[in-house]
């Protein structure tokens, strides 16, 4: 017997972009701040350019899962972002809803880094799983640790080497108990800490270098991930 039940997450902020740029991004440019969506069968209800998008899928049994865009312009080039992701889980909706909330707001945050430091930036994206042993307890803690970063709170600079990765010299823009963010000069990185949701960690890649090669950085980080978690 299946826990079917409605539910909507709702957020409001501004946006270092113009609604143009903020539209673009979140039909276009999605693996620049989050991942590919291109193949994904929605419907698009609403298709209001660039103030007001709805972007809906239908399944059997009236599942549906719809996201909504309400942007208005602000001054300076910002935009201001009305965001709601309305749907149905099915089973374990507690946990399911506080997993979709707390991704929606690294997703949003990695949103606004993307439009400030990279917009329209050329981007090669990257997901990288960890090993089933990150679905311990302590899986994110002991990413975070092997990361140099187990205390680093958002704004603290970020300078380590990685084996098998190289260095890796930035801020650490998001952080908390299971997400964690580091931009540099020519990349985002974002690590999730899906272990609390019943899931292994995992992380992506967003690589605004222009020299970057999916292949190359998933064996690379695949590599440090099997280190991690050994």
């Amino acid at each position: 017997m299946t826990d079917n039940r409605n539910f909507e997450i709702v957020y409001d902020m501004e946006l270092p972009g113009t609604p143009e740029r903020v539209w673009e991004a979140v039909t276009n440019g999605t693996p620049a701040w989050m991942f590919p969506t291109d193949q994904w069968p929605d419907v698009k209800t609403v298709e209001e350019y660039p103030h007001h998008l709805v972007s809906r899928m239908d399944g059997p049994d009236g599942w549906f899962n719809q996201l909504e865009h309400v942007l208005e312009p602000l001054d300076g080039g910002r935009a201001r972002l009305h965001y709601v992701h309305s749907g149905i889980f099915a089973d374990n909706w507690d946990q399911q809803y506080d997993g979709a909330s707390r991704h929606t707001e690294f997703y949003l945050h990695t949103l606004g880094q993307y439009l400030q430091y990279f917009d329209g930036r050329p981007v090669v994206f990257t997901d990288i799983q960890a090993p089933a042993a990150s679905q311990a307890p302590d899986g994110f803690i002991r990413l975070r640790e092997a990361l140099g970063v187990s205390s680093a709170r958002q704004g603290a600079a970020v300078e380590v080497e990685l084996d098998g990765v190289g260095r890796l010299a930035g801020e650490v823009d998001f952080s908390n108990e299971h997400f964690l963010g580091l931009r540099t000069e020519d990349a985002l990185y974002r690590f999730f800490g899906r272990n609390a949701f019943g899931a292994p960690v995992g992380m992506t890649v967003h690589d605004f270098s222009g020299a970057g090669d999916s292949e190359t950085t998933a064996k690379a980080w695949g590599g440090f991930l099997e280190r991690v978690y050994a």
